[in-house]
Protein backbone atom coordinates (compact mmCIF):
# COMPACT_ATOMS: atom_id res chain seq x y z
CA UNK A 1 0.00 0.00 0.00
CA UNK A 2 2.42 2.35 0.86
CA UNK A 3 4.75 2.10 -2.29
CA UNK A 4 1.31 2.86 -4.47
CA UNK A 5 0.54 5.65 -1.99
CA UNK A 6 4.96 7.32 -2.11
CA UNK A 7 4.69 6.04 -5.91
CA UNK A 8 1.62 7.88 -6.68
CA UNK A 9 2.73 11.10 -4.82
CA UNK A 10 6.33 10.95 -6.91
CA UNK A 11 4.88 10.79 -9.98
CA UNK A 12 2.45 13.84 -9.27
CA UNK A 13 4.83 16.01 -8.65
CA UNK A 14 7.64 15.07 -11.00
CA UNK A 15 5.65 13.28 -13.96
CA UNK A 16 8.86 10.81 -14.54
CA UNK A 17 8.73 7.26 -14.92
CA UNK A 18 12.51 7.35 -13.34
CA UNK A 19 11.33 9.46 -10.59
CA UNK A 20 8.76 6.69 -9.32
CA UNK A 21 11.23 3.58 -10.00
CA UNK A 22 13.44 5.51 -7.50
CA UNK A 23 11.18 4.95 -4.35
CA UNK A 24 11.12 1.17 -5.09
CA UNK A 25 15.15 1.45 -5.59
CA UNK A 26 15.14 3.33 -1.82
CA UNK A 27 12.38 0.70 -0.47
CA UNK A 28 14.78 -2.47 -1.32
CA UNK A 29 18.23 -0.95 -1.14
CA UNK A 30 18.59 -1.78 2.53
CA UNK A 31 17.99 -5.86 1.73
CA UNK A 32 21.15 -5.81 -0.32
CA UNK A 33 23.13 -3.56 2.00
CA UNK A 34 21.60 -5.11 5.19
CA UNK A 35 19.83 -8.66 4.31
CA UNK A 36 23.05 -10.55 5.55
CA UNK A 37 23.20 -9.15 8.92
CA UNK A 38 19.61 -9.55 9.35
CA UNK A 39 20.30 -13.03 9.09
CA UNK A 40 22.92 -13.06 11.37
CA UNK A 41 20.25 -11.42 13.59
CA UNK A 42 17.65 -14.39 12.84
CA UNK A 43 19.86 -16.58 14.56
CA UNK A 44 20.27 -14.85 17.90
CA UNK A 45 18.08 -15.77 21.14
CA UNK A 46 16.08 -12.43 20.93
CA UNK A 47 14.08 -12.74 17.16
CA UNK A 48 10.28 -11.54 18.42
CA UNK A 49 12.22 -8.64 20.46
CA UNK A 50 13.72 -7.45 16.66
CA UNK A 51 9.67 -8.17 15.23
CA UNK A 52 9.05 -5.52 17.50
CA UNK A 53 11.60 -3.18 17.28
CA UNK A 54 11.09 -3.44 13.10
CA UNK A 55 7.63 -3.03 13.41
CA UNK A 56 7.74 -0.11 15.61
CA UNK A 57 10.21 1.39 13.73
CA UNK A 58 7.93 1.37 10.66
CA UNK A 59 4.76 2.83 12.50
CA UNK A 60 7.39 6.03 13.73
CA UNK A 61 8.41 6.57 9.89
CA UNK A 62 4.64 6.55 8.63
CA UNK A 63 2.89 8.30 11.65
CA UNK A 64 5.92 11.09 10.88
CA UNK A 65 5.66 11.11 7.10
CA UNK A 66 2.02 11.46 7.93
CA UNK A 67 2.04 14.22 10.29
CA UNK A 68 4.41 16.10 7.68
CA UNK A 69 1.91 15.58 4.85
CA UNK A 70 -0.72 17.25 6.38
CA UNK A 71 0.79 20.21 8.42
CA UNK A 72 3.41 21.16 5.51
CA UNK A 73 4.34 21.21 1.33
CA UNK A 74 6.75 18.64 1.57
CA UNK A 75 9.26 17.91 -1.25
CA UNK A 76 8.99 14.76 -3.86
CA UNK A 77 11.88 13.28 -1.87
CA UNK A 78 10.17 13.01 1.21
CA UNK A 79 8.92 9.82 -0.26
CA UNK A 80 12.86 8.72 -0.65
CA UNK A 81 13.53 8.69 2.84
CA UNK A 82 10.31 7.14 3.51
CA UNK A 83 10.93 3.99 1.72
CA UNK A 84 14.55 3.95 3.06
CA UNK A 85 13.46 3.84 6.74
CA UNK A 86 10.79 1.34 5.91
CA UNK A 87 13.35 -0.90 3.57
CA UNK A 88 15.95 -1.17 6.57
CA UNK A 89 13.04 -2.34 9.18
CA UNK A 90 12.14 -5.48 6.25
CA UNK A 91 15.98 -6.29 6.12
CA UNK A 92 15.74 -7.05 9.84
CA UNK A 93 12.13 -8.64 9.84
CA UNK A 94 11.99 -10.47 6.85
CA UNK A 95 14.46 -13.61 8.07
CA UNK A 96 13.61 -13.28 11.24
CA UNK A 97 10.22 -14.03 10.90
CA UNK A 98 10.66 -17.01 8.34
CA UNK A 99 13.43 -18.33 11.35
CA UNK A 100 10.32 -17.75 14.17
CA UNK A 101 7.72 -19.68 11.93
CA UNK A 102 10.46 -22.80 11.20
CA UNK A 103 10.36 -22.81 15.48
CA UNK A 104 6.45 -22.94 15.65
CA UNK A 105 5.92 -24.92 13.09
CA UNK A 106 8.55 -27.57 12.67
CA UNK A 107 10.00 -29.10 9.25
CA UNK A 108 6.74 -31.42 8.64
CA UNK A 109 4.81 -27.44 8.90
CA UNK A 110 6.77 -25.90 7.43
CA UNK A 111 5.79 -25.20 3.59
CA UNK A 112 1.75 -25.10 5.03
CA UNK A 113 3.45 -22.27 7.73
CA UNK A 114 4.96 -20.26 4.80
CA UNK A 115 2.15 -20.91 2.09
CA UNK A 116 -0.28 -19.49 5.14
CA UNK A 117 2.41 -16.86 5.14
CA UNK A 118 1.88 -15.71 1.82
CA UNK A 119 -1.36 -15.64 1.62
CA UNK A 120 -1.72 -13.53 3.91
CA UNK A 121 0.94 -11.35 2.74
CA UNK A 122 -0.52 -11.46 -1.13
CA UNK A 123 -4.41 -11.05 0.43
CA UNK A 124 -2.33 -7.66 1.58
CA UNK A 125 -1.28 -6.89 -1.70
CA UNK A 126 -4.95 -7.92 -2.84
CA UNK A 127 -6.52 -5.67 -0.39
CA UNK A 128 -3.80 -2.75 -0.28
CA UNK A 129 -3.68 -1.62 -3.52
CA UNK A 130 -7.34 -1.53 -3.86
CA UNK A 131 -7.66 0.63 -0.75
CA UNK A 132 -4.82 2.97 -2.00
CA UNK A 133 -6.45 3.37 -5.10
CA UNK A 134 -10.01 3.84 -3.22
CA UNK A 135 -8.40 6.41 -0.92
CA UNK A 136 -6.22 8.45 -3.16
CA UNK A 137 -9.70 8.74 -5.06
CA UNK A 138 -11.55 10.03 -2.16
CA UNK A 139 -9.43 11.71 0.26
CA UNK A 140 -5.93 12.33 -1.72
CA UNK A 141 -2.04 10.84 -0.57
CA UNK A 142 -2.72 12.91 2.58
CA UNK A 143 -5.86 11.23 4.18
CA UNK A 144 -4.79 7.68 2.57
CA UNK A 145 -1.16 8.16 5.27
CA UNK A 146 -4.54 8.83 7.81
CA UNK A 147 -5.52 5.40 7.38
CA UNK A 148 -1.94 3.73 6.79
CA UNK A 149 -0.82 5.30 10.26
CA UNK A 150 -3.37 3.71 12.46
CA UNK A 151 -3.22 0.51 10.65
CA UNK A 152 0.88 0.64 11.31
CA UNK A 153 -0.67 1.33 15.01
CA UNK A 154 -2.36 -1.87 15.32
CA UNK A 155 0.62 -3.76 13.90
CA UNK A 156 3.21 -2.47 16.28
CA UNK A 157 1.13 -3.24 19.06
CA UNK A 158 0.12 -6.67 18.24
CA UNK A 159 3.61 -7.69 18.10
CA UNK A 160 4.34 -5.55 21.16
CA UNK A 161 2.12 -7.71 23.20
CA UNK A 162 1.98 -11.14 21.48
CA UNK A 163 4.34 -13.68 23.31
CA UNK A 164 5.11 -16.47 20.95
CA UNK A 165 7.04 -18.21 23.71
CA UNK A 166 10.20 -19.58 21.50
CA UNK A 167 12.75 -21.75 23.01
CA UNK A 168 16.01 -20.14 24.39
CA UNK A 169 18.14 -20.69 21.63
CA UNK A 170 21.78 -20.96 22.14
CA UNK A 171 23.87 -18.46 20.31
CA UNK A 172 25.83 -19.69 16.87
CA UNK A 173 27.15 -16.61 16.56
CA UNK A 174 30.67 -17.65 18.80
CA UNK A 175 33.04 -15.42 16.60
CA UNK A 176 33.08 -11.95 15.00
CA UNK A 177 30.34 -10.90 13.12
CA UNK A 178 32.52 -10.91 9.41
CA UNK A 179 33.76 -14.25 10.08
CA UNK A 180 30.23 -15.60 10.63
CA UNK A 181 29.23 -13.42 7.53
CA UNK A 182 31.89 -15.40 5.46
CA UNK A 183 31.46 -18.45 6.92
CA UNK A 184 27.51 -18.03 5.61
CA UNK A 185 28.88 -16.88 2.20
CA UNK A 186 30.99 -19.26 1.58
CA UNK A 187 28.23 -22.20 2.84
CA UNK A 188 25.81 -20.86 0.56
CA UNK A 189 28.69 -20.62 -2.32
CA UNK A 190 29.12 -24.78 -2.27
CA UNK A 191 25.34 -25.35 -2.08
CA UNK A 192 24.18 -25.84 -5.56
CA UNK A 193 20.40 -26.05 -5.36
CA UNK A 194 20.71 -22.79 -2.62
CA UNK A 195 23.10 -20.82 -5.42
CA UNK A 196 20.50 -21.69 -8.07
CA UNK A 197 17.60 -20.22 -5.41
CA UNK A 198 19.87 -17.29 -5.19
CA UNK A 199 19.87 -16.66 -8.82
CA UNK A 200 16.47 -17.20 -9.60
CA UNK A 201 15.26 -14.63 -7.33
CA UNK A 202 18.14 -12.26 -8.29
CA UNK A 203 16.62 -12.72 -11.80
CA UNK A 204 13.46 -11.99 -10.79
CA UNK A 205 13.52 -9.21 -8.67
CA UNK A 206 15.99 -7.60 -11.00
CA UNK A 207 13.31 -7.85 -14.25
CA UNK A 208 9.92 -8.83 -12.70
CA UNK A 209 8.82 -6.96 -9.49
CA UNK A 210 9.76 -3.99 -10.79
CA UNK A 211 6.85 -3.57 -12.66
CA UNK A 212 4.74 -2.97 -9.69
CA UNK A 213 7.21 0.49 -8.90
CA UNK A 214 6.24 2.06 -12.47
CA UNK A 215 1.99 0.89 -12.45
CA UNK A 216 1.42 4.58 -11.82
CA UNK A 217 3.06 5.20 -15.02
CA UNK A 218 1.40 2.45 -16.75
CA UNK A 219 -1.97 3.32 -15.59
CA UNK A 220 -1.91 6.66 -16.83
CA UNK A 221 0.41 6.70 -19.99
CA UNK A 222 -0.62 3.24 -21.46
CA UNK A 223 -3.87 1.98 -19.99
CA UNK A 224 -4.97 5.82 -19.38
CA UNK A 225 -6.87 4.67 -16.18
CA UNK A 226 -7.50 6.80 -12.93
CA UNK A 227 -5.39 5.72 -10.09
CA UNK A 228 -8.81 3.63 -8.42
CA UNK A 229 -9.31 1.47 -11.15
CA UNK A 230 -5.12 1.29 -10.75
CA UNK A 231 -5.41 -0.14 -7.77
CA UNK A 232 -7.80 -2.51 -8.51
CA UNK A 233 -5.46 -4.12 -11.43
CA UNK A 234 -3.03 -4.45 -8.83
CA UNK A 235 -5.37 -6.34 -6.50
CA UNK A 236 -6.27 -8.53 -8.95
CA UNK A 237 -2.35 -9.23 -8.69
CA UNK A 238 -2.42 -10.35 -5.38
CA UNK A 239 -5.95 -11.87 -5.50
CA UNK A 240 -4.21 -14.02 -8.22
CA UNK A 241 -1.05 -14.79 -5.73
CA UNK A 242 -3.37 -15.89 -2.87
CA UNK A 243 -5.35 -18.36 -4.73
CA UNK A 244 -2.08 -19.92 -5.68
CA UNK A 245 -0.13 -19.62 -1.90
CA UNK A 246 -3.68 -21.36 -0.85
CA UNK A 247 -2.86 -24.36 -3.37
CA UNK A 248 0.59 -24.56 -2.25
CA UNK A 249 -0.59 -25.06 1.36
CA UNK A 250 -4.14 -27.55 0.19
CA UNK A 251 -1.05 -29.92 -1.57
CA UNK A 252 2.17 -29.27 0.56
CA UNK A 253 2.12 -32.60 1.71
CA UNK A 254 2.50 -34.06 -1.42
CA UNK A 255 5.15 -31.59 -3.07
CA UNK A 256 8.55 -33.56 -3.34
CA UNK A 257 10.17 -31.38 -6.17
CA UNK A 258 10.03 -28.11 -4.58
CA UNK A 259 12.47 -26.90 -6.85
CA UNK A 260 9.60 -27.54 -10.07
CA UNK A 261 7.10 -25.29 -8.51
CA UNK A 262 9.64 -23.00 -7.88
CA UNK A 263 10.73 -22.35 -11.27
CA UNK A 264 7.44 -22.92 -13.29
CA UNK A 265 5.55 -20.15 -10.75
CA UNK A 266 9.08 -17.54 -11.55
CA UNK A 267 8.50 -18.91 -15.57
CA UNK A 268 4.79 -18.35 -15.38
CA UNK A 269 5.04 -15.13 -13.73
CA UNK A 270 7.63 -13.51 -16.42
CA UNK A 271 5.08 -14.95 -19.39
CA UNK A 272 2.34 -12.82 -17.95
CA UNK A 273 4.50 -9.92 -17.64
CA UNK A 274 4.99 -10.31 -21.63
CA UNK A 275 1.51 -10.97 -22.37
CA UNK A 276 0.80 -7.80 -20.25
CA UNK A 277 2.65 -5.55 -22.49
CA UNK A 278 0.65 -6.26 -25.34
CA UNK A 279 -2.15 -5.32 -23.93
CA UNK A 280 -3.84 -1.74 -24.14
CA UNK A 281 -7.02 -1.75 -21.98
CA UNK A 282 -8.06 -2.25 -18.37
CA UNK A 283 -10.38 -5.18 -18.86
CA UNK A 284 -7.95 -7.93 -20.71
CA UNK A 285 -5.23 -6.52 -18.57
CA UNK A 286 -7.09 -8.10 -15.36
CA UNK A 287 -6.66 -12.03 -15.98
CA UNK A 288 -3.37 -11.18 -17.55
CA UNK A 289 -1.90 -10.16 -13.82
CA UNK A 290 -4.49 -12.66 -11.88
CA UNK A 291 -2.28 -15.20 -13.40
CA UNK A 292 0.92 -13.05 -12.89
CA UNK A 293 0.17 -13.55 -9.05
CA UNK A 294 -0.71 -17.53 -9.11
CA UNK A 295 3.21 -18.03 -10.49
CA UNK A 296 4.40 -15.18 -7.72
CA UNK A 297 3.14 -17.97 -5.26
CA UNK A 298 4.65 -20.33 -6.85
CA UNK A 299 7.89 -18.83 -6.29
CA UNK A 300 7.68 -16.63 -3.12
CA UNK A 301 6.55 -19.48 -1.47
CA UNK A 302 9.13 -21.88 -2.12
CA UNK A 303 11.85 -19.79 -2.23
CA UNK A 304 12.20 -19.81 1.72
CA UNK A 305 11.32 -23.08 1.53
CA UNK A 306 13.83 -24.87 -0.15
CA UNK A 307 16.51 -22.95 1.73
CA UNK A 308 14.89 -23.96 4.97
CA UNK A 309 15.14 -27.41 3.45
CA UNK A 310 18.44 -28.00 2.87
CA UNK A 311 20.10 -25.48 4.88
CA UNK A 312 22.03 -26.70 7.67
CA UNK A 313 20.17 -26.18 11.31
CA UNK A 314 22.64 -23.47 12.65
CA UNK A 315 23.26 -21.72 8.88
CA UNK A 316 19.92 -21.65 8.09
CA UNK A 317 19.56 -17.40 9.43
CA UNK A 318 22.37 -16.95 7.28
CA UNK A 319 21.42 -18.19 4.47
CA UNK A 320 17.96 -16.28 4.33
CA UNK A 321 19.95 -13.60 4.81
CA UNK A 322 21.79 -14.03 1.54
CA UNK A 323 18.36 -14.42 0.24
CA UNK A 324 17.34 -11.15 1.40
CA UNK A 325 20.83 -9.87 0.06
CA UNK A 326 19.38 -11.81 -2.95
CA UNK A 327 16.00 -10.01 -3.28
CA UNK A 328 17.86 -6.94 -2.34
CA UNK A 329 19.00 -6.38 -6.06
CA UNK A 330 15.67 -5.28 -6.77
CA UNK A 331 16.66 -1.42 -6.75
CA UNK A 332 19.13 -1.87 -9.33
CA UNK A 333 15.98 -3.79 -11.36
CA UNK A 334 14.09 -0.28 -10.60
CA UNK A 335 16.68 2.27 -11.70
CA UNK A 336 16.94 0.08 -15.03
CA UNK A 337 13.73 0.22 -16.00
CA UNK A 338 12.87 3.48 -14.68
CA UNK A 339 15.77 4.47 -17.16
CA UNK A 340 14.68 2.60 -20.28
CA UNK A 341 10.64 3.72 -19.68
CA UNK A 342 12.18 7.46 -19.59
CA UNK A 343 14.52 6.79 -22.74
CA UNK A 344 11.94 4.73 -24.88
CA UNK A 345 9.07 3.56 -23.36
CA UNK A 346 7.34 1.77 -20.23
CA UNK A 347 6.08 -1.06 -22.44
CA UNK A 348 9.86 -1.30 -24.50
CA UNK A 349 11.00 -1.52 -20.65
CA UNK A 350 8.75 -4.00 -19.18
CA UNK A 351 9.27 -6.26 -22.48
CA UNK A 352 12.90 -6.06 -22.61
CA UNK A 353 13.33 -7.19 -18.92
CA UNK A 354 10.34 -9.90 -19.34
CA UNK A 355 12.76 -11.60 -22.23
CA UNK A 356 16.01 -11.47 -20.55
CA UNK A 357 14.78 -13.01 -17.23
CA UNK A 358 12.86 -16.05 -19.03
CA UNK A 359 16.47 -16.55 -20.68
CA UNK A 360 18.60 -16.44 -17.75
CA UNK A 361 16.34 -18.63 -16.12
CA UNK A 362 15.98 -21.21 -18.75
CA UNK A 363 19.75 -20.80 -18.45
CA UNK A 364 19.62 -21.52 -14.65
CA UNK A 365 17.50 -24.46 -14.80
CA UNK A 366 19.75 -26.35 -17.38
CA UNK A 367 22.59 -25.96 -15.59
CA UNK A 368 21.95 -26.20 -11.98
CA UNK A 369 20.59 -28.81 -11.53
CA UNK A 370 20.63 -28.85 -7.71
CA UNK A 371 17.37 -27.04 -8.40
CA UNK A 372 15.60 -29.83 -10.48
CA UNK A 373 16.38 -32.54 -7.91
CA UNK A 374 13.51 -33.90 -5.24
CA UNK A 375 13.75 -32.43 -1.67
CA UNK A 376 13.88 -34.40 1.32
CA UNK A 377 10.16 -35.34 1.87
CA UNK A 378 7.74 -33.61 4.39
CA UNK A 379 6.60 -35.57 7.18
CA UNK A 380 2.69 -35.64 7.56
Amino acid sequence: MQLILLGVFVFNRTDSAFSVALVGFFLTIPLFILGPFGGLLADSRHRQNILRVTQGLNAAVVITMTVFLNLTDVSYWWAYLVALAVGTSWAFENPTRRSIMLDLHGRAGMVNALALESAAMNASRMAGPALAGLLIELIDVRGAYVVVSILALIAAATFWFLDLKLQPREPSIKQSTWRNLIEGVNYVRKDRTIMAVIFITVIMNLFLFPYMQIMPVIAVDVLQIDYGRMGLLQAVDGFGALIGAVLVAAFAIGIRRHGWVFVGGAALSLSMLLLFTFSRWFGPSLPILLVLGLGTAGFSTMQATIVMLVAREDMRGRALGIISLAIGTGPFGALLIGSIADAVNPTFALRLNALIALGLIALVWVFMRGIRQPTEPLES
